[in-house]
């Protein structure tokens, strides 16, 4: 089984997701680049949650 991620997590993603859609890819570690250089997140650990969905997302959009 998956992890649960929260509503707030879901909403910033798709938010940051809608603000930079040609910026993001399916790959993880370039997710993440994109995000430090275009928001200020304050954890690692919210960084990387937000970036995991975000990837999962879009890799689901591509299938």
């Amino acid at each position: 089984m998956g992890r649960i991620r929260t509503a707030r997590i879901k909403r910033n993603a798709r938010e940051m997701m809608d603000s930079y859609k040609n910026r993001f890819k399916a790959d993880f570690e370039h997710n993440k680049k994109v995000l430090n250089e275009t928001y200020d997140i304050p954890t690692k650990h919210l960084r990387n949650v937000i970036v995991g969905y975000i990837t999962k997302t879009l890799k689901e959009e591509k299938s």
